[in-house]
């Protein structure tokens, strides 16, 4: 049963309140027009059969500020506030969705299409806000990205947060630059052919400014997750909670024009009912597409589970969710370009899991992991690989480190090129990190702003136990920093200089060879050969189309070796990171090589040859 909830503005200055509270005797909503009225308007509400409560109130103007009296003494603002200009503890306000977009003929492109580009709002610039985002559109545009993915924007405490501290899941945060400035940047992405990703969370809420409990039982305690109790999905009175999150999931697709929502660690949503909370999601979403004549959006899962359910559509008793991100990939990468192996990277380390990440998207697909001391995964092998998304940085990697090093910090200049390499021309839907592409210095750290002295001390313990696990020695940087924060806006004046203009470049390249190629975006996993040296560090891969066919050379060995008889025919250089043109060393391989010629591959180097028809 579904309920549309919260402040709807109607014709003749009113307005619909409603808000789900099943188990409450009484509530009244409390409005006042301007925020220095000292006694507010009080409208009573009625009560259904399903626990919303609902009243139309008279005169009431559009920025109003209004907040829930639940029984005699309590007031809270609205779980399903679209804007909290006071923050996480203060008044809501009614808005009006009234913008006048100029994005009629944009079409969303094919999911498998999208070059994604992932960026966090606070310090992608120094304004750190929607707007000064657009002035960035052009230059990401020039560069490739056809997507970005924005981290959450959900109203959370203070002005500094990744966004997963997000107490209220309809209000944009204000201090971005709210409602009208997320659509702003909306319409400019779409005029620069640049579709919109939102990382949306449904598995929990901040633990700040969080009054849902107070309404319903928003919360079961018959799971748990790392952030405590889970969510409701599946226990007594949970059609509410599943309204309440299906009706933001189609929010932000009607009124903002998203293109995607990428839904935040759905392995902490617990729901074993019937139909899953994501199928039920994707339906919804399924349903917005056929009534805006398949206008298409999409949803992206981030999961741990290494499971193809969650992308398996419903007539095959999955969740129909559209792509879900491979983890494994970013490991495999990682660990053989840094070193590490603490934590879960000890369940990588050689070619043989690139190998498989580029074959069969999980390299964990029911194999043994000894860092979990089980059987993980499942084959998705009858998925198509474009339903996974890559990356070889991103905020979790980056920013759950101690100091938030980038691969800036822990590789060379030859391994960024041949991580950027290992990225762009893999069969998956590639993402950056914000300032990847041109080897951005800066640190990606781990901040907040919250105003509960008691809670910002608990965040500190926390981190330090959690890299005392890891035995990282040193305190990590203060996480309610404003030093900490400032650390982590990128450094645009570096994109045009030296190594970094060559990085840039060096990714722009990839990226339209990836359009001009295609096999490049060929994603049957029957058109892809590959052959690795686990000794060696070697791994060629050959990728065709019909008649067309290139050939992909990876050296992950830190020097230099020679390559087997490569595949029949003749092949054509295209790139190569170790030439003098992207600032390497020099590189050993011809310019033309046929089958049995000798190859020799410099350390860290990554080629492409394309194949010569006669």
């Amino acid at each position: 049963m579904g309920r549309t909830i919260g402040a709807t503005p109607l014709s003749d200055n009113r307005c619909q309140f409603t808000v789900w509270a099943p188990l409450l005797d009484a509530v009244t909503v409390q409005i006042w027009e301007t925020p220095t009225v000292e006694k507010p308007q009080l409208l009573p509400l009625e009560k259904d059969d399903y626990g919303y409560w609902y009243g139309i109130a008279d005169d009431v103007k559009v920025g109003s500020l209004y907040s829930f009296q639940l029984g005699e003494e309590r007031v809270r603002p609205d779980p399903a506030s679209r804007y909290q200009p006071e923050g996480v503890h203060g008044r809501s306000q009614v808005i009006e969705h009234t913008f006048i977009w100029q994005d009629e003929t944009w079409q969303n492109p094919p999911l498998d299409s999208y070059i994604c580009y992932e960026l966090h709002v606070g310090t992608f610039t120094p304004e750190g806000t929607f707007d000064a985002i657009i002035s960035r559109l052009a230059d990401l545009e020039e560069l490739g990205i056809n997507a970005i993915e924005i981290m959450p924007v959900a109203q959370f405490p203070g002005d500094r947060n990744w966004g997963y501290d997000g107490a209220y899941p309809f209000a944009v945060q204000n201090s971005y630059g709210g409602v009208d400035g997320l659509k702003r940047l909306v319409d400019a992405c779409h005029q620069q052919g640049i579709a919109v990703i939102l990382d949306v969370v449904y598995n929990h809420f901040g633990p700040e400014g969080n009054y849902t409990s107070d309404f319903a039982p928003y919360f079961t305690t018959r799971y748990h997750t790392p952030w405590g109790a889970a969510i409701n999905f599946d226990d007594a009175y949970s059609y509410g909670v599943r309204n309440y999150f299906v009706e933001n999931v189609l929010y932000w697709l009607r009124e903002f024009h998203i293109d995607a929502l990428r839904l935040d660690a759905i392995h902490a949503i617990y729901d074993f009912g019937a139909k899953h909370i994501l199928t039920e999601m994707a339906e919804a979403v399924s349903s917005l597409d056929q009534a805006q004549g398949g206008r298409a959006y999409y949803l992206i899962a981030e999961s741990d589970l290494n499971d193809g359910c969650i992308i398996r559509p419903s007539s095959e008793g999955g969740y129909g969710i559209h792509a879900q991100w491979s983890d494994d990939f970013h490991h495999a990468s990682h660990t053989l370009l840094t070193g590490e192996s603490s934590g879960y990277y000890s369940d990588f380390g050689t070619v043989e899991h690139i190998a498989k990440a580029w074959h069969r998207s999980f390299v964990y697909n029911g194999r043994y992991s000894s860092f979990r001391h089980r059987w993980h995964g499942n084959d998705v092998s009858d998925r198509p690989s474009s339903q996974f998304v890559v990356c070889v940085q991103n905020h979790d990697q980056v920013g759950n480190r101690m100091l938030g090093e980038r691969l800036t910090q822990l590789t060379t200049f030859e391994g960024l090129k041949l991580a950027a390499a290992n990225l762009l021309l893999a069969p998956a839907i590639p993402m950056v990190f914000m300032g990847e592409e041109y080897g951005e210095d800066a640190p990606f750290l781990y901040f907040i702003s919250h105003t509960d002295p008691d809670l910002v001390q608990a965040v500190r313990e926390g981190r330090k136990r959690e890299f005392a696990a890891f035995h990282l020695e040193g305190e990590p940087p203060a996480a309610d920093s404003q030093a900490t924060f400032d650390r982590c806006v990128l450094n645009w004046d570096q994109c045009r200089e030296g190594h970094h203009s060559t990085l840039r470049a060096f990714y722009k390249t990839l990226i339209e060879l990836r359009q001009w190629f295609t096999p490049l975006t060929n994603f049957d996993r029957n058109a892809l050969e590959i052959n690795y040296d686990v000794d060696h560090g070697w791994l060629m891969v050959r990728r065709w189309q019909d008649a067309e066919e290139v050939l992909i050379c990876m050296n992950w060995n830190s020097i230099a070796t020679a390559l087997p008889s490569l595949p029949a025919g003749m092949w054509k250089k295209h790139i190569d990171s170790a030439d003098s043109r992207w600032q390497g060393p020099g590189s050993p391989l011809p310019d033309t090589v046929s089958a049995g010629s000798a190859a020799q591959m410099s350390p860290l180097s990554v080629a492409l040859y394309r194949r010569i028809r006669e």
